[in-house]
């Protein structure tokens, strides 16, 4: 991967191009507190922003560690060839109309590897990006307004779009922010390029990232892995769920956003905490900033209000979060601090008896702290400032210190309403290492995502598509499509193909009844009249066959001691690998819905994992007396399937099990299709 440190940590700037967003550079820079040399490059101005103007790149005293082009397009590539020529340390490239606008421009996707041919090894940030702020070293490369302010330690934030980057620095809930990082097009430097950079700086303490499209999967597996190594989590925001967001997302930044169960597998699979709004993504953010990612979602809640120790119960039900029952040691303490008339449960409310005590408030929440927990959470929103006196808001602040020290446990201060947390408490708050928390929802969703269990180990480097899966397809006949799974482990039931009804019924005899009649070449058999079971003699094949719209059948023996119907199946996401999807089979597939993914290559934990959260697990797991399907047929025929795609790993478009019958020895796939990509 490419050096940014010059780029992100410059001790020289130049700018080039003299409008109005170049002159906010300049200023920007300034009163964020950049102290080096600031060069302007416009070929007839004297000066820009306040600042001596040179005519050309040629002429600037030296070469630029940062660079920020505010020029059209097509000037863009003749100024990063001549920064490229020089000895740049990289450039911020601000123009649009490149592969984002290929569908308005048609020259976009040529002008776009023009400027990558300019750049050479150079490091580019975009195109169409506002470029970066680095709050750690008072450095600005950024056009525009900003809410950023020097921090000494925070977290590192990337994402492709620079109005939403924007947005970000105006958050008031006391996030301290390092670096803000804008991808764009991702031309040149990716998410995971700028990832690592920022990573690598001792002083960035976790990652967020908003995601509209990943470019090199292999990269961004690597970015992941080196987060886990530093102790670093990643938490991502990633858009595409709607159809009209993937379109945005291609028609913005050139991206493939891909599919959502493609992009949640790929999350889940390198540890990453996935958020669906940008609250959640900046209260975890904040919570892995002070505390790191939490051993258990245990926690304990206190407040003095019924309501609010209501409130907070009821709230959690929504997520994976645990108050455990107080034990004896919890009961005794709280006892002796809260006397005889409170009722002492988790969530607590210790009522308002010692409001305003600092020792006993201390006391209390210490006592709460059991060791078996992560988290302590106080329930705390503060008056207005404008209008109401807040002093003895700051003894539960003191109370909280006190009781982080005596118990060695992490305390947040949640508010119930976003609101009523200023942004000033809410930063000072995290200088004195106490999680400030905005809103009951967002917080208890940040703790669920915080208390995410990384993966010990992953099952080797994701299988990436080949880009030649473009072009004709055929469709094998289930069959075919048995026979070649059944070579890699799959079980499949026995028997017989025929060309005809009365060659089926005649082969018919050589089965075990009850048997099943397919007529072969259709989707949907069911829907055509193409399936007949429960067949008992070859007259009854001969006979279902005559009244079946088909030229070819397949006669099988049916596996009668069912337990549960599965689904195994694969496609090819171009942005994110094989996606695995295993799921209820059969006729629930569509009813229930309920699915698991993961990516391949995956191992017989994470197959066992995802089963584990199906909807009908009780089923497999043998339901009110029923019997039980035997788990491990089951995982040798998702293996199975895995083992086909990745020795046809060219070929593969599709790879579907529908159903899985699973039985209480054996896991058989009763009906399969595969697709693949013709060879010319």
């Amino acid at each position: 991967m490419r050096d940014l440190s010059r780029l992100l940590r410059p001790n020289s700037i130049a700018v080039i191009g003299g409008g109005a967003w170049c002159e906010n550079v300049i200023r920007e820079a300034r009163a964020f507190g950049f102290r080096g040399p600031i060069w302007p490059v416009h070929p007839t101005r004297a000066t820009v922003a306040g600042e001596p103007a040179f005519a050309d790149i040629s002429a600037l005293p030296d070469a630029p560690d940062a660079s920020f082009v505010g020029v059209n397009r097509h000037a863009t590539v003749e100024i990063i060839s001549a920064l490229a020529a020089r000895g740049a340390g990289g450039a911020v490239c601000f123009a649009s109309g490149f592969l984002e606008a290929s569908e308005e421009l048609s020259d976009g996707g040529a002008v776009q590897d023009a400027l990558l041919d300019a750049a050479g090894e150079m490091p580019i940030f975009g195109p169409n990006c506002y470029g970066f702020l680095n709050g750690l070293d008072e450095v600005a490369i950024w056009p525009d307004q900003h809410g950023m302010v020097k921090v000494n330690r925070g977290v590192a934030i990337i994402t492709q779009s620079s109005n939403i980057a924007l947005n970000l620095t105006m958050q008031k809930r006391g996030l301290p922010i390092a670096y803000l990082l804008t991808a764009g097009n991702q031309a040149q430097v990716d998410l995971a390029e700028l990832g690592m950079a920022a990573l690598a700086d001792n002083r960035v303490t976790a990652l967020g990232l908003h995601i509209e499209g990943i470019g090199d999967l292999g990269r961004f597996e690597a970015l992941a892995n080196a987060a886990r190594t530093l102790g670093k989590p990643i938490v991502a925001l990633k858009i595409g769920a709607s159809q009209q967001a993937r379109a945005a997302t291609v028609s913005h930044t050139a991206s493939l956003a891909g599919s959502t169960a493609g992009s949640d597998a790929l999350l889940a699979r390198l540890g990453i905490r996935k958020v669906t709004s940008l609250s959640v993504f900046l209260e975890v953010l904040k919570l892995l900033h002070v505390t790191g990612p939490l051993p258990s979602a245990r926690i304990a809640s206190m407040s003095c209000s019924g309501g609010e120790a209501s409130l907070m119960a009821d709230t959690a039900v929504r997520f994976d979060i645990e108050f455990p029952a107080l034990n004896a040691s919890q009961t005794d303490a709280l006892r002796h601090a809260l006397g005889p008339k409170v009722a002492l449960a988790n969530p607590l409310d210790y009522h308002t008896y010692i409001w305003g005590d600092r020792a006993a408030m201390a006391a209390t929440f210490a006592a709460m702290m059991d060791a078996s927990l992560s988290l302590g959470c106080v329930v705390l929103d503060f008056p207005r400032d404008d209008r109401c006196d807040a002093s003895l808001w700051g003894v539960v602040i003191d109370s909280i210190k006190d009781a982080i020290a005596a118990s060695g446990k992490p305390i947040a201060i949640v508010s119930s309403l976003p609101e009523t947390l200023s942004e000033d408490v809410a930063i000072a708050l995290v200088q004195d290492g106490i999680v400030p928390l905005c809103g009951l929802d967002d917080a208890l969703s940040a703790i669920e995502l915080a208390a995410q269990s990384d993966p010990t180990a992953l099952p080797g480097p994701i299988l990436l598509p080949s880009a030649i899966h473009e072009g004709q397809s055929k469709v094998l006949t289930e069959g075919e499509a048995k026979e070649a799974l059944s070579r890699h482990g799959m079980i499949v039931p026995k028997s017989v193909s025929a060309s005809s009804g009365a060659e089926a019924g005649q082969l018919s005899r050589t089965l075990r009844a009850p048997l099943a009649l397919k007529g072969e070449g259709f989707a949907h058999k069911s829907e055509v009249g193409a399936l007949a079971l429960n067949l008992c003699t070859s007259q009854d094949v001969t006979i279902a066959a005559s009244k079946m719209p088909a030229e070819r059948f397949l006669v099988e023996e049916m596996v009668e001691d069912g337990v549960v119907e599965l689904l195994i199946g694969v496609v090819v996401d171009p942005a994110h690998g094989f996606v695995l999807t295993i799921g209820a089979g059969g006729t629930w597939t569509e009813l229930l819905s309920d699915t698991q993914c993961l990516l391949i290559p995956t191992d017989q934990d994470a197959i066992n994992g995802a089963l584990d959260h199906l909807k009908i697990t009780p089923l497999l797991r043998g339901y009110r007396g029923a019997s039980a399907a035997h788990r491990q047929p089951i995982v040798n025929g998702v293996l199975a399937v895995q083992d086909y795609v990745t020795s046809n790993a060219d070929r593969v478009l599709e790879v579907e099990v529908n159903p899985l019958i699973c039985t209480p020895t054996r896991a058989v796939a009763v009906d399969a299709l595969i697709r693949l990509r013709e060879i010319e």
